[in-house]
């Protein structure tokens, strides 16, 4: 197998010095066009690679940015990272997308590498799993930027964008009570998780203030997959009284509660009104349409790339941590349209 192309070879070629070499590739004013012009037809004859790792030991800079997400096939998350992508790469910036899969094992094994990759800054968004937050130390004691978007915590002390997820459900809540619900089930994420916290908050909080009682098997904390979706969904029909609406944290676990409740023979929203969250696009390809939160998501992907940005550009020192929360939008279909 043949090694990698390497400066010295390119000298070699050229019978220069390699540091001549390195000048020349990287533009440098004492290195005459003349050289600069051999050097990088050379290079590109010999198929050079050059080293990011080296370079960014060298230079303490890669431009490299660090991205975790959750899951690769949520439309919410993919499109965040398109947008954090779109924003930094007009600034010189390449991302690197690492998926966590919910795992905190995993979530810690992908910041170690990020780490050890000499990245320049890491944008991220929790685990389900994680409620152990040592391995995002690490990044900030490196002075390393962390912006956290969607699921973040408060103890981590670093920048934050999402959504205003306490009002996310009491729309939610609102709108079903206005349809007539009074009934109201929710398939939550898990409580120990800020946002579905605030979610949990919110549903609660609205119920009482219509003198809606809460009802405990009403409530119930998932991982919020299309499993979950259908498994909770078959909890809530073993009930003596049946739910007259199931709000549902995620879209994706929505759509399992939906494929329950009709091959149940159960209609949707007459006997049961449905409301997702994320606004997904099958939401509003599918029979009945899902009514759904949106998340902002290009407007957080692009407030996160900046964030990173500002704090990238800024000097070391004591800084105030910046909290940014967007307001949630109701795209109100089909699956809960009962009047």
């Amino acid at each position: 197998m043949k090694n990698k192309t390497t400066i010295k070879d390119i000298a070699n070629a050229l019978k220069i010095t390699p540091s001549a070499v390195s000048r020349a590739l990287h533009n440098h004013p004492r290195i005459s066009d003349k050289t600069k012009k051999a050097v990088k037809l050379k290079a590109l004859e010999l198929k050079y690679q050059p080293n990011q790792l080296a370079s960014a030991l060298r230079s303490g800079k890669s431009n490299l940015v660090g991205i975790v997400v959750p899951r690769t096939n949520s439309y919410f998350f993919s499109s965040v990272v398109e947008s954090i992508e779109k924003t930094l790469e007009t600034k010189g910036y390449n991302v690197i997308i690492t998926q966590s899969n919910e795992s905190y094992q995993k979530e810690c094994k992908n910041i170690n590498t990020l780490l050890q990759i000499q990245v320049d800054g890491i944008i991220a968004s929790l685990a389900n799993e994680t409620i152990d937050f040592s391995h995002y130390e690490k990044v900030t004691e490196k002075g390393i930027p962390l912006i956290l978007y969607d699921r973040g915590d408060d103890s981590i002390g670093v920048d934050y964008i999402g959504i205003d997820d306490y009002e996310s459900s009491r729309i939610v809540i609102e709108h079903l009570i206005k349809q007539g619900c009074k009934r109201i089930a929710h398939i939550a994420g898990y409580s120990h998780t800020r946002i579905y916290k605030n979610r949990i908050r919110g549903y609660i909080d609205t119920l009482l203030q219509h003198n809606i009682p809460i009802v405990e098997s009403l409530l119930i904390e998932s991982n919020l997959t299309i499993k979950d979706g259908r498994e909770k969904t078959k909890q809530l029909l073993t009930l003596p009284k049946l739910p007259d609406a199931i709000y549902v944290a995620g879209d994706y676990a929505a759509l399992g509660t939906l494929q329950i409740l009709q091959e149940n023979n159960i209609r949707v929203p007459q006997d049961i009104a449905l409301v997702g969250f994320s606004n997904e696009p099958f939401t509003s390809l599918i029979t009945p349409s899902i009514t759904s939160i949106s998340q902002n998501n290009k407007e957080i992907g692009r407030l996160v790339a900046e964030q990173f940005l500002q704090r990238v550009n800024e000097k070391k020192g004591k800084r105030e941590v910046s909290k940014t929360i967007l307001k949630p939008k109701l795209i109100i279909r089909d699956s809960s349209k009962k009047k």
